[in-house]
């Protein structure tokens, strides 16, 4: 791949830069890919367009960098606050006062999923050190994958409502501790009193930064139409800012996203769409998150004791998350059927676990490359087959609809369209 583009180089030369054709090039097979998939098989996008960021990654390319640094760790995080946003604009606090119980699922299946990764890592002899960064990254579900795997599936319930709060709840636990491991791993002499000013700095600047951005938006729509594509932009425009901000001066721009979204969900009282608001822009960033995460985790190495490793953690990681739901399914109002399915829906890993790694890679290379040697492969198979483990799981939730590939054709015979 490499002696391919170094070919390309000499005789292409795009006033844009090659590696801006190489990504076009990439995303426009990853969009076809991802559709191709979706049409034929039923499986989300998003299993297509990880598949072509991992061949793209195994077979060499270089757009992605590891760790994770300049526009590539800036498009993650943008892509990331886009949903983050999203996904805490869906967080019904009034559900939790009359259903206490599902906030007692998420903090069980994650506490549940740290112990267990913890002590499986330990038992693999991995040192104590990156043994708790890894199970930090295990923690998170990921809220795009399984939000990517909802608008495709088309699917509609309590394990799907569900499904969604605990992995933006799980994003939110393992970004807090990941931040404050990450600065406590950067210094590695310093007490733990020592390590406390950076970490509030980071919460403050991101709690800060995420009501801003929720008083600039809820002021916007006091004036603009939800369905406007000047107000889309608008949003849009204010996220990139935030995520830039945020980044810049200390905090975490996925958190001060996600707080955001979580705050214009309580301030503004009438409901709005933020998918129809964002519309292709978001879409296209989203999708070159997933293409750009398996393309950087595909650059791992591979080995036997790393694979069985991989093996382990991903068990481990799924019968934790099933086992902290089960615990906590005892008068939520859910059965233990769907308390199966959503465990199941859980599993996805994606963008936020690469995130939180590279951040332990930046704070300490050493542990940072013990830590990415197992958190990465788990990262690409878990993006790929936990896309494909959720859907399976909404789908015999009876949850999600019959995939586009199901549905008959209209009598004109012009294909079915998209929802």
């Amino acid at each position: 791949m490499n002696e391919l583009m170094s070919f390309w180089g000499q005789w292409l030369r795009p006033s844009a830069g090659l590696p801006i054709v190489q990504w076009a090039l990439l995303l426009a097979v990853a969009s076809a890919c991802g559709y191709l998939i979706y049409r034929h098989t039923g499986l989300p996008k998003v299993v297509g367009y990880s598949l072509v960021g991992m061949i793209a990654g195994l077979l060499g390319f270089s757009g992605g960098h590891w760790p994770l640094e300049g526009i590539g760790l800036f498009l993650i995080e943008l892509a990331i606050s886009i949903v983050l946003f999203d996904a805490g604009g869906r967080i019904p606090w009034r559900w939790f006062r009359h259903n206490p119980m599902v906030l007692v699922q998420s903090v069980a299946e994650s506490i549940f999923t740290y112990l267990a990764v913890y002590w499986s890592m330990l038992w693999l002899n991995v040192p104590r050190e990156a043994a708790g960064p890894i199970a930090l990254v295990a923690v998170a579900a990921s809220p795009a994958v399984v939000m990517r795997v909802v608008a495709d599936t088309r699917a509609t319930g309590p394990v799907t409502d569900r499904a969604i709060v605990l992995a933006t709840l799980s994003t939110l636990y393992a970004l807090t501790f990941g931040g404050a491991h990450a600065q406590m791993l950067a210094r590695p002499g310093s007490s733990f009193f020592e390590a406390v000013p950076p970490v509030l700095v980071m919460f403050g600047v991101s709690i800060l930064m995420g009501a801003l951005l929720s008083l600039l938006i809820r002021l916007a729509l006091r004036y603009m139409s939800p369905a406007s594509e000047n107000t889309s932009i608008l949003v849009l425009a204010l996220i990139a800012a935030c995520t830039a901000t945020a980044a810049h001066l200390g905090g975490s721009a996925p958190m001060a996203a996600l707080l955001g979204g979580m705050l214009i969900k309580q301030l503004h009282p009438r409901p709005w769409a933020l998918p129809r608001m964002l519309g292709t822009a978001s879409s296209v960033i989203t999708m070159m998150m997933f293409v750009l995460v398996s393309t950087v985790a595909a650059q791992a190495d591979w080995s036997g004791t790393i694979a069985a490793s991989v093996l382990v953690l991903i068990v481990v990681r799924l019968a934790a998350k099933a086992l902290g739901v089960a615990v906590g399914n005892a008068g939520s109002g859910a059965s233990w059927r769907q308390a199966v399915w959503l465990g199941a829906a859980l599993t996805p890993m994606s963008a936020i676990a690469l995130l939180i790694a590279s951040q332990f890679m930046s704070a300490s290379p050493s542990t940072g490359a013990i830590i990415a040697g197992i958190a990465l492969p788990t990262i690409l198979l878990m993006e790929v087959f936990g896309a494909v483990i959720a859907t399976a799981a909404l789908y015999r939730a009876g949850e999600a609809h019959k995939p586009l590939a199901a549905l008959p054709l209209p009598p004109s015979g012009e294909a079915p369209r998209e929802s």
